[in-house]
């Protein structure tokens, strides 16, 4: 059964730049440290990716997959799931919810659902989650806030 976690960071930036870093995938490599190669393999007509290819290695956890995306209008909402079971997983499904906070912040909120298809007991499941959840919102908080400055 797939669990679902959330968590939040605050990030020195407009609404906009924040997003503009989450709709650049091929640049995730760049800054996403397990991120070793993504693809983006379809588009909207609008020019938004549809189904983007990852591959990452996080040591004991290496995967190949393709997720499917959709947006809000104002780009406040990015949600994706997974479009076939990969090596390492049944599902992933998960968002970031953008809001504003009127002073030149941005709340991130990341949601993330994942039924993995090797087993794992619920304690080593939820730290992996913490991790990777913590490691992904760190990570674009550095490289939003970063370019934000530059």
């Amino acid at each position: 059964m797939a669990d679902t976690s959330t968590q939040s960071i605050q990030v020195q930036a407009s609404l906009d730049q924040v997003a503009a870093v989450i709709c650049d995938f091929p640049r995730y490599p760049e800054w996403a440290d397990a991120m070793k190669q993504v693809e983006v393999l379809e588009e909207y007509e609008d020019g938004y990716a549809a189904q983007v290819r990852f591959v990452i290695d996080a040591g004991p956890l290496a995967d190949d997959y393709t997720l499917e995306y959709a947006y809000a209008e104002d780009l406040s909402r990015i949600e994706w799931h997974l479009v076939a079971p990969s090596k390492m997983q049944k599902t992933l499904d998960g968002s970031y919810d953008l809001t504003d906070a009127g002073d030149g912040t941005t709340t991130v909120t990341y949601t993330l659902e994942v039924e993995l298809n090797i087993g794992m007991l619920g304690m080593f499941k939820r730290k992996a989650e913490k991790m990777i959840m913590d490691t992904a919102l760190k990570e674009l908080k550095r490289r939003v806030e970063s370019l934000a400055r530059a």
